[in-house]
This record gives C-alpha cells, structure tokens and sequence, in this order.
C-alpha cells in the first residue's frame, strides 16, 4: 500500500513523498526521480503516474515526520466537487430549500449529475490548519467526502480525504447562490495522504466518519459507506472531463452521505475529523 504525502523540507521546501506505515516518518520521491516527482503537477502529468509510485525505491532513508510539515496535496490543480451524490444529501438539500426543493430530487436520479467549481489552491488550507465559516452564514457544516485524485489524461489514480465546507442558510435561501455557499477563503481542506491505486482498491467499500469536537467534547459522531453513493467515481469524472482539460490533473471531492441534523452549526473553536479508508485523518480547526 502507497501513501504519497505532500511536505515541506526545511532547507530543501515542498516534496512528494510516501508515508511509512506507522505514519513516523516519508520517503522522499523527489531525490529520487526529479523529473516525475519534482511537483504534484509533473507526477499527474506522466502517462501512468501509478506506474511511476510503484517502481520508485523504499529503502532510502526516511525522514522523521516530525522533522517536516504537511501540506495540503494540492498544489495548482483546481479543486471541484459533486452535490446530491447520497441520499441523505438530497433529502437535506431539498429540506433547507425555501424555494422548494424538487430539483435536487431530480438531478438525484438524472444522467447528468451536479458537478460544481469548488475552490482554486489558495482556499485549500493543508492538514492542521483552521478551515472557516463565513461571516454573513448562519448555518454551516463540514462535509466529509471522499476525494478523487486524477491524472491529466482523465485516469483516477488514488483518493484522499476532502472537508467540503458549506454554508446551509445561504445555500438555502436560493440555488443560484451555490458558489457563495461553497467558495470562501479556508473554504475546504484535502488530505494527508493520497491512497495510490498500486494495488486493487474498491471505492464502494470504504468507510467515512466525521467527528467533531467542541470545547474537548465529541458533539457529533457518525458514519456511512461509500457504497451507498448512487454515483460511481468512473461516472462523475467522466462528466468533468467533458469540455474540459486539465494539464496539472484535478481533484474532484464526491459528495457527502453525513449530514449533521438541522439543529446544529460549526463555532468557532471546533475541531473537525475526517477519516476515509486508508488515506488517514484530516484534522482541522475551525475558525
């Protein structure tokens, strides 16, 4: 199993590298082959960046991981996201909409899913750091969703862990106002790790939880599967590839299962965990 990590080096900056299995430490890739691992852009840019990860030497020595600081794995590729890919997003949509909501119940079931511009990297916080709620929102959420990692030829080679944050009240309030609901700064966070696909792996068999502090409490804890997306991952990246080109490759975050009920909205002070699979915890504060 491969976990590629993108961190920050001290006296020689930004890397890729894979994660040991405890989490201790990274291998540098960069060191070892410049020209596919220099950036997270030329590695999605080769023609079989999975290929790449798996004949790359893990007997160099590792770094500490406490001698380096993670970055977010977006570098310069643009950030996209999927509504109404779970039922329960659906339903939620359609219940906070005060212009009526049936459209969300169509789009549910329609060929062409949603499909919507998430955030360039400037508004993509790293791991750690706080991601934010908007000042004029009244009502917001985190939302856990697994995140597509795609080469530039269209061609899925791992996933990681995306905190698709979202303003409820403002999305609400009318359809038309989804980018404002969606695209911030500290709008959304990705990673630590991007799972590679250098050995089988089934998305419609892994586990999403989110977990979310509030003054040293848990205040919200829940799971679901990925199997009970109606979409598959193949299906919406076809879609986003259509018309459009990405020569550094693409993240596409897929939707969320986990809605928090209507009762409740991130503060100030929260700490937010998102867990998929195997590609780690992605921890954030909220500010």
């Amino acid at each position: 199993m491969s976990r590629m990590v993108r961190f920050h080096h001290p006296e020689q900056g930004a890397r890729l590298g894979l994660l040991s299995e405890d989490e201790a430490s990274v291998t540098d890739l960069t060191v070892q082959q410049p020209d596919v691992f220099a950036t997270m852009a030329t590695w999605l840019a080769t023609d079989d960046p999975v290929q790449a990860v798996q004949t790359v030497s893990r007997s160099a020595t590792p770094i500490p991981l406490s001698a380096v600081e993670l970055l977010s794995p977006i570098e310069v590729q643009e950030l996209w996201g999927a509504g109404v890919t779970y039922e329960r997003s659906k339903v939620a949509r359609m219940e906070e909409s005060e212009s009526g909501g049936n459209f969300y119940d169509l789009v549910y079931v329609a060929e062409r899913p949603e499909i919507f511009f998430k955030a360039t990297p400037y508004r993509v916080v790293p791991p750690g750091k706080p991601v934010r709620i908007r000042r004029d929102s009244t009502w917001d959420v985190p939302e856990p969703e697994l995140t597509l990692v795609v080469s530039a030829t269209g061609k899925i080679v791992g996933y990681t862990v995306g905190n698709d944050m979202s303003s409820r009240s403002i999305e609400g309030q009318n359809p038309l106002y989804l980018p404002q609901a969606k695209t911030w700064d500290g709008c959304a966070s990705v990673g630590p790790a991007i799972r590679v696909f250098d050995e089988a792996v089934n998305l419609k068999d892994l586990t999403i939880r989110l977990v979310i502090e509030r003054a040293g409490a848990v205040v919200f804890d829940e799971s679901i599967s990925t199997g009970r997306m109606r979409r598959t991952a193949e299906e919406l990246v076809g879609f986003l590839f259509r018309e459009a080109t990405f020569p550094d490759g693409v993240f596409l975050m897929t939707g969320t299962g986990i809605v928090p009920p209507d009762s409740f909205t991130l503060q100030s002070g929260d700490v937010v965990h998102i867990t998929i699979g195997d590609a780690g915890t992605l921890t954030n504060p909220v500010a």
